[in-house]
């Protein structure tokens, strides 16, 4: 058996999984940074409706989901479709030291903005060393 290899092809399917298509959208851009005891995570969501956010969090796995619908109805003839409807996903998986139970969540300008805060026992501490004068306690 012969085999082709089409290189064009091979760069369409690169094109698609990183942008996805107008039937199947790529998921949504995002940043992740880091201040003190809590780390921030933005997506970009334009043009989808608060109300059609969904966020779960399961076993560290942290899932959004989104619905951007388009302008126009169904019996429309479109000329240019070039803005991505439909569901978009994302996963993040979140470290041990986060503390999932606080997430904290809002969505303003087409920016989905989360905070997540480290857990508590993931932060760093002093540990009080007790004694001093009295080594008989230590065998000395």
């Amino acid at each position: 058996m012969l085999m082709r290899t089409d290189p064009f092809r091979e760069l369409d399917r690169l094109v698609e999984r990183v942008w996805g298509t107008a039937a199947h959208p790529a998921g949504m851009a995002l940043d992740a940074w880091r201040e003190g005891d809590t780390f921030f995570v933005e997506l970009d969501l334009p043009g989808v409706d608060a109300e059609s956010i969904d966020l779960d969090v399961e076993r560290n796995v942290l899932t959004v989901r989104a619905e951007r619908k388009p302008a126009y109805g169904e019996n429309t003839e479109t000329v240019v479709t070039e803005r991505p409807a439909g569901t978009f996903s994302r996963q993040l998986f979140l470290g041990e030291t986060l503390d999932t139970d606080k997430i904290e969540a809002s969505y303003e300008a087409g920016v989905l903005r989360l905070r997540i805060p480290v857990a508590e026992q993931a932060k760093p501490r002093r540990i009080a060393i007790s004694g001093g004068s009295d080594r008989s306690a230590l065998g000395g």
